[in-house]
């Protein structure tokens, strides 16, 4: 103190040693001065530097805040100055006395006038930081100051009251104009200063202008949420970093060098101007070394551990700052017990001082407030961290995706790689949240052990024994745990797989009336899931009931060893609460541990995963080539001498391909099937690996697939594919393909909605809509695989001359046509004809006709030449010879088994399926999750634009009802008695720690006496009871709560199923897949699995909650007053946060489902993006969608941690007030019970976090019980079998009569079918034609009552079928579908799904269907695995086996949709002739797209717009001249023609 020059020497001792206590000013004037001054110079090196830098931020503006702050810190200034002045004329004026003042009063005006010169600068510093609003060291620098000068204040005014005057003016006066100036200053600083341009900013985040009080507090981030525009950019940067990191990662390409890599990907790049980025995204581990490969022939060849190391690079600095927090954070959980110990140390001593007990008591909340303020900021910095882990891998993932080879393609499902997406990025994001307890953990465990040790000695080994000692139970019961779950998943995949196909091809189950055989097969695997599922419930209630013991047991085995090593051992209330608050804090770490290296290891499987695929091998972006200059005369497509597989090793399916095409040609490319038609297409696009020669492509393509790719988006969307918009252009397209009546017939016309797959358009619809894509695209060269197949003959005439023919929209183009049509052949340029995967003729048609080659051959199967082949007979059509003169007519004559065509045949089906055609990159099937965008002009959506309603999403609270539902399914019994047992433990926990407070109150009362040894050990034993029973209850309750959630689980299931089975086909047609697929995943798991888990927890959190209190309130009385204030204050906060953290996880989902459904799309379109180049745009597509879901997700982050920080705040409270009481109430507690209570309250924080975390988590998951219990009240179709059953025998005759019949797909729309009336006699065979549209399938869906009628009735031999039950009517009629839909199982399972028939029945039906050779061929016959829709047979063989199924039912009556029209001639033919043999005896309804093979019907009906125009035999309707006769004369069919038929 000589500074101060003191003049009254005292020891500091006495300052304290009284009851009204004071700090030694020379402390005041020195210590408390210059902390606050040394924190602040620590800082303005940091503000300084912003002075210095050019700034971008508008200087010139100043706000009145800005002027405010400046100002109050320049009169500070001026005190400062003033001090001076003082001490300088008391120690030099004309009344300086000899004693001069003290250094101190020299040292501090200079040092704050310093200061203040400083922050006005600092201030200044901080408005040119761009975005700073205020500065958080200045706001600590003023809080600190403020409560420094507290004590110089409170001393001041102590003296002058005892004084009863003020003996030095001059300062007194100074020092409280400075600090009234200073607590001015402290709530300036606490305001954010905004500047204006910012103003509207902050509106839509208001994280930008949040001060620093409101940051710590999460206060900005109302959980109304705002959108979070910065965090976008914040995350668009990470994503940016992340995969330049993963690009620059030094993965040394195998074989060669990365540098000759991306010069290649520049110079085709270029070309079209992609940029770079695009071809050669992430270009790692391209190995073309050969030989090499056959040497490791299939090791793991992907680069692996990039992953880890590559995000600690991109986000290590929010890594460093969270560790710093939590670590803080640690250190600080330490210190409540020991002022919990001085605490019980303070209520034993009678003579220890009042003030002593309030200043513990603060304390304890102030070093709670810290905790709580460290703790949040960390959360907030992980979960953060973990959502930009997160969406930078979704972003990776989806960039792979683009540029992925086809093997690494094959090598997953698309359910597969939408899962890396989905589940892989996720873990993730789950596992970075607490990334750091791997270090933290530890060290709380060593820190809380030397602490206990300092407690109770070495007998803290024996409860940290126990506690070791449930760590390897633990892990055994994980390890066990996890077997079963890993059971659990694969009943859940298999139960997903049938679920998914039995969707998908629900309108078959229903024509086959299939569904019981399919719900049998669901609910089998399901009871197989449930029964592991209870296997793991017991088990998990194993873990429950030690994690439950353990607290018991740890602190019985510390106490009984310590009171039983030594007699002079007594155990004292400090010891004992310290003790058990140190072991709170141990439980925590212990608990975590396991479960986070459990975590990891998961974690390690999906970031192996991650790597295989992100380091997979892209497309080889050399093997098509842009050489403009290349080339003697302009070529276009050059191929040399080129062999291309589908995989690396394969063996080439194009063998020496050479072709030359000149820019404007028409060239047909024709073949067998499985030649490899589409092969080449790929080839030509570069999907294919190319063993050698090389493709060189001037110009831009445009490519047509042969199954049309549909987004889901508007018509308008689909066909101008990411193109500008022109009126004219697309007017003209429109036109020409046909679309014009196609979009009258549309609700809304152009802008009518799409549904995924192209779900309400016809495939013919969806051919056209693709090919519109392709002519509006404006390319150089079109790439058209098949279009014309799907679509009926006179559409498919139109399309060739308007579009693809020599005078169509596309004349001055290069087009390479693959097709099967015979009769486009002679308009084009050039035929190539493919066999076996090589060219085997090139030329004009009639110079390959003359040749007699391959092509004649190929001709003479499909066709037969007319004879009259005059000019004069071609009609002029359109500037185009008429194509009457040649039209496919299969061979009509019934084919001996042993004739060359059978052969041929069987032949090409066997090859066909050694070839898989599943490989064609189009057929891969997806299915995703959707939820429609919003079209722009929303406000004018006309009724039925919208095919697909957005997904309903619930707002407001969960109905109370739905808990009663959920109570129900559980049992109102098993529910009662589980809350009874839970109740109970409750009081038994209480009950210990009662008995613990007794018992350290032995201390006092055996002060200086033996301790008698029976006491001693009732205590120990009543302790140690009473911890058992708790252990033993808990276990008990969550046994039985197990059995009544897996009976809930299996009830809830079973409802949902046999619903969905029974609701009518336009829910189908209404709703997408993904919707009813995510209730039997998502919702069925949420149900099993994590309902229980919240409903126990919660019950657990609330009864620990009330327990607290009720133990508090027992200790201090008063503090039931305090109980009111906050439950009120509680409840406002938890409804609250529940009402907007339930919204934004439901935004959150709806959200979320874009990105999958999105990604799913591209996948499955990956050929055709890639060949329009539009890779881009759907990278920037992606980001969008992708950021779009994370203004749900941050808002739902931040509203947390404002939840967090408020609820500890609480707990705080309950803590302090729980202490304060205590204190005041000093002398009539035992000491035992403070601990008791205190050391409840400290835990308390922590459990009131958990109950609300709990009531939402709840509230969150019971939503899956609303929405399943909403598809399980969908109204259903009709009775499957109802009292009126038709006879045995029915129908034996097949006669059908239509009586005014009229129908409509769904009430409010208009009639499809307006009054038809009609007689069908027995066995007549009836085709039945019209436009696309006209209402012929419609006509087979009332047959079935897929839909049912509006009026009239339909009778079938004399029984009206609208009164039998559908599967007695269904099941007595015979369909063969338009597409063939096969399930995954067996061949067996797919003809005969009830085992109704016996083998040799199976093998007559597929010897009829020619599929014996074939499936006899198979190593498994019968038992052949069918892939997941069949896609491990050609299309030809799917429809083949559907045809075998219609044999083996044998009904009279048999209808046959367009079962030809994705079919080539050759299998058209098979399924003629069998149903001409077959089905003689039957009435056969044909809907027909080639007007051959109705052309020896009895008679034809042809519909119009919903009426029968025409219904007369063929030969009369020709004569007549109508629609049919201008049908047949576009198909190419005439009357001599056909009399010659």
């Amino acid at each position: 103190c000589c500074i101060m020059g003191n003049k009254k020497k005292t020891s500091n001792a006495s300052y304290l040693d009284r009851e009204d206590p004071d700090l030694p000013i020379c402390v005041e004037q020195t210590v408390l001065v210059w902390i606050p001054l040394g924190f602040l110079w620590l800082f303005v090196p940091h503000h300084l530097m912003s002075l210095c830098r050019r700034t971008r931020v508008n200087t010139k503006h100043l706000t009145k805040l800005y002027l405010c702050k400046q100002f109050v810190v320049a009169l500070l200034f001026l005190t400062a100055i003033a001090a001076l002045a003082v001490t300088l004329g008391e120690d030099f004026g004309p009344t300086s006395s000899t004693v001069k003042n003290a250094p101190v009063y020299y040292t501090n005006p200079v040092l704050f006038a310093v200061t203040w010169i400083l922050v006005l600068l600092c201030q200044e510093g901080v408005r040119r930081r761009e975005g700073a609003v205020d500065s958080a060291s200045l706001f600590l620098f003023w809080l600190l100051l403020v409560l420094c000068d507290v004590f110089t204040f409170q001393t001041l005014i102590r003296d002058a009251l005892k004084l009863g005057e003020v003996s030095d003016i001059p300062r007194f006066c100074l020092f409280h104009i400075s600090f009234g100036l200073e607590l001015v200053a402290l709530v300036l600083s606490a305001i954010a200063d905004i500047t204006p341009e910012a103003r509207d900013r902050a509106k839509r985040n208001p994280e930008i202008g949040a001060s620093f009080l409101s940051r710590i507090t999460f206060n900005c981030k109302h959980p109304s949420g705002g959108s979070l525009h910065h965090m976008d950019f914040e995350l668009a940067a990470a994503r940016v970093r992340y995969l330049n990191k993963l690009k620059k990662h030094p993965v040394i390409s195998k074989g060669r060098s990365q540098a000759e890599a991306s010069e290649n990907g520049i110079s085709n790049g270029l070309g079209k101007g992609v940029s770079r980025d695009a071809l050669m995204m992430e270009d790692k581990g391209k190995s073309t070394e050969k030989k090499k490969k056959k040497k490791e022939k299939k090791e793991e060849d992907y680069p692996n551990s990039w992953l880890l190391s590559t995000m600690y690079k991109t986000f290590k600095w929010l890594l460093i700052e969270s560790a710093f927090f939590k670590l803080l954070q640690d250190l600080l959980a330490f210190v409540s017990p020991q002022l919990l110990k001085l605490m019980i140390s303070f209520t034993q001593n009678p003579n220890s001082f009042v003030w002593e007990g309030y200043v513990y008591a603060v304390l304890l909340l102030l070093v709670a407030i810290l905790q709580s303020l460290f703790l949040q900021q960390y959360f907030q910095r992980c979960f953060v961290l973990g959502m930009k882990v997160r969406t930078a891998l979704m972003a990776a993932v989806y960039k792979k995706a683009l540029v992925v080879s086809n093997d690494t393609r094959k090598e997953s499902t698309v359910g597969e790689t939408v899962n890396l997406m989905s589940a892989d990025a996720q873990r993730f994001n789950d596992v970075t949240n607490f990334i750091h307890l791997l270090w933290s953990c530890p060290l709380q465990i060593i820190v809380s052990i030397v602490f206990l040790w300092l407690e109770l000695g070495p007998s803290v080994l024996a409860g940290l024994l126990v506690m070791v000692l449930m760590v390897p139970i633990n892990g055994l019961l994980a390890t066990q745990a996890r077997k079963y779950q890993v059971q659990n998943m694969n009943f859940k995949d298999k139960r997903m797989k049938i679920m998914n196909e039995l969707l998908n091809g629900v309108k078959i189950l229903k024509l086959f009336a299939w569904e019981p055989s399919f719900q049998s097969q669901v609910e089998s695997i399901r009871g197989e899931e449930l029964k592991v599922m209870k296997k793991f419930a017991y088990l998990s209630s194993v873990s429950t009931f030690i994690f439950s013991c353990a607290p018991a047991l740890v602190s019985l085995a510390s106490f009984a060893v310590f009171v039983l090593v030594s007699p002079d051992n007594i155990l004292t209330a400090e010891k004992a609460f310290t003790s058990i608050s140190l072991f709170n804090i141990l439980r925590f770490p212990l608990a975590m541990l396991p479960m986070l290296i459990a975590s990891i290891v998961q974690t390690g499987v999906s970031k192996k995963r991650l790597e295989k695929f992100l380091g997979g091998e892209d497309l080889e972006p050399d093997v098509v080539r842009h050489d403009p200059s290349f080339g003697r005369f302009a070529i276009t497509n050059f191929v040399r001498n080129g062999s291309f597989s589908w995989e690396r090793d394969a063996e080439p399916l194009l063998k020496d391909v050479s072709l030359d095409i000149e820019p404007g040609r028409l060239v047909a490319v024709v073949g067998a099937v499985g030649s490899g038609k589409s092969s080449l297409m790929s080839a030509l696009l570069g999907e294919m690996h190319c063993t050698e020669g090389f493709i060189n492509i001037k110009g831009s393509l445009a490519f047509v697939p042969q199954q049309a790719w549909i987004q889901n988006a508007t018509l308008r969307d689909n066909i101008l594919f990411g193109s500008p918009h022109e009126e004219k252009r697309f007017q003209e397209v429109i036109q020409a393909c046909a679309l014009g009546p196609d979009l009258k017939l549309l609700a809304a016309g152009e802008l009518t909605e799409i549904g995924e797959k192209g779900i309400n358009l016809s495939g013919g619809q969806k051919q056209r809509v693709s090919l519109a894509r392709a002519a509006y695209s404006q390319a150089d060269i079109y790439l058209l695989d098949d279009p014309l197949s799907a679509v009926d003959s006179h559409v498919g005439k139109h399309l060739f001359d308007k579009v693809i023919g020599p005078n169509g929209v596309l004349k001055h183009k290069t087009r390479i046509l693959v097709t099967h049509g015979v009769s486009f052949l002679p308009y084009v340029d050039e035929v190539v004809v493919l066999v076996d995967g090589k060219i085997s003729e090139i030329g004009s048609y009639n110079s390959l006709r003359a040749s007699k080659g391959a092509f004649s051959e190929f001709l003479d199967t499909y066709a037969k030449e007319q004879n009259n082949q005059t000019e004069s007979d071609k009609g002029i059509y359109n500037g185009c010879p008429d194509t009457e003169d040649l039209e496919i007519i299969p061979e009509r004559e019934d084919t001996q088994p042993d004739s060359p065509l059978e052969d041929t045949v069987s032949f090409t089906l066997k090859r066909e399926n050694s070839i898989r055609r599943s490989q064609r990159s189009s057929s891969v099937r997806v299915r995703k999750n959707s939820t429609v965008k919003k079209s722009e002009d929303a406000n004018e959506t006309k009724a039925g634009q919208k095919l697909i309603e957005k997904e309903t999403m619930e707002t407001g609270q969960v109905k109370f009802s739905v808990y009663l539902q959920y109570l129900r399914a559980l049992g109102w019994g098993y529910t009662s008695m589980v809350f009874i047992i839970y109740f109970i433990q409750n009081v038994a926990f209480i009950g210990q720690n009662l008995w613990l407070s007794d018992w350290t109150n032995d201390a006092a009362d055996y002060y200086n006496q033996t301790y008698p040894n029976w006491k001693r050990d009732t205590r120990v034993g009543v302790f140690g009871a009473l911890g058992i029973a708790q252990g033993f209850l808990v276990f008990l309750g969550t046994l039985l709560l197990a059995n009544a959630s897996v009976s809930a689980s299996r009830i809830i299931h079973s409802r949902l199923l046999n619903n969905i089975l029974r609701v009518p086909m336009v829910f189908f047609d209404t709703t997408p897949i993904g919707r009813v697929v995510n209730r039997f995943a998502k919702d069925i798991f949420t149900i099993d699995e994590a309902i229980p888990q919240s409903f126990r927890s919660w019950l657990l959190c609330l009864l620990g909650v009330l327990g607290t209190l009720f133990v508090i309130c027992l200790a201090t009385p008063f503090f039931t007053i305090i109980i009111l204030p906050l439950a009120v204050i509680y409840f406002f906060v938890q409804r609250f946060y529940v009402a907007t953290s339930r919204q934004l996880r439901r935004l959150d989902s709806v959200s979320r489902s874009p990105i999958y459904s999105h990604f799913g799309e591209t996948v499955s379109g990956l050929s055709v993006i890639r060949a329009y180049r539009h890779q881009d745009r759907f990278l920037k597509h992606n980001e969008v969608t992708i950021d779009e879901n994370l203004k749900s997700v941050y808002p739902w982050i931040v509203s947390n941690r404002w939840l967090a920080i408020r609820l500890e705040f609480l707990g705080n409270l309950v803590v302090f007030f729980s202490a304060l009481f205590a204190v005041i109430s000093k002398d009539s507690l035992d000491s035992g019970l403070v601990g008791l209570a205190i050391s409840y309250a400290l835990n308390v924080t922590q459990t009131l976090n958990w109950l609300v975390r709990m009531s939402s988590e709840l509230e969150t998951n019971i939503v899956a019980v609303e929405r399943v219990s909403e598809y399980t009240e969908i109204e259903n179709e009709a009775k499957w079998i109802t009292d009126c059953r038709p006879p045995e025998k029915w129908p034996d005759e097949g006669r059908l009569q239509f009586i005014d019949y009229k129908v409509r797909y769904r009430p409010g729309l208009d009639l499809v079918l307006h009054g038809i009336t009609c007689n069908i006699a027995s066995s007549e065979k009836i085709g039945i034609v019209g436009r696309t549209g006209a209402g012929k399938s419609s006509l087979t869906n009332c047959l079935f009552r897929i839909i049912e009628a509006a009026e009239g009735r339909i009778l079938i031999d004399d029984v009206d079928i609208s009164t039998i039950g559908l599967h007695d009517l269904r099941s007595r009629l015979t369909i063969i579908p338009q597409d063939p839909v096969l399930f995954s199982g067996t061949l067996r399972m797919n003809l005969d799904p009830f085992d109704k028939f016996s083998d040799e029945e199976l093998w007559k039906a597929l010897e009829l269907s020619h599929l014996k050779d074939y499936v006899a061929g198979l190593q498994e016959g019968l038992q052949h695995e069918v892939a997941e829709g069949g896609e491990n047979l050609s299309v030809g063989q799917r429809q083949l086996l559907c045809l075998a199924r219609a044999l083996l039912r044998k009904s009279r009556i048999l209808i046959l949709d367009e079962a030809t029209a994705a079919v080539d001639l050759e299998t058209d033919n098979l399924i003629q002739n069998t149903i001409r043999k077959e089905f003689a005896h039957c009435t056969v309804l044909t809907i027909a797209h080639r007007l051959h093979s109705i052309m020896d019907s009895s008679r034809v009906m042809v519909l119009d717009a919903g009426k029968i125009v025409e219904f007369d035999s063929p030969s009369n309707l020709l004569e007549c001249r109508g629609y049919f006769y201008s049908m047949a004369k576009d198909a190419g069919i005439t009357q001599e023609e056909f009399s010659s038929l």
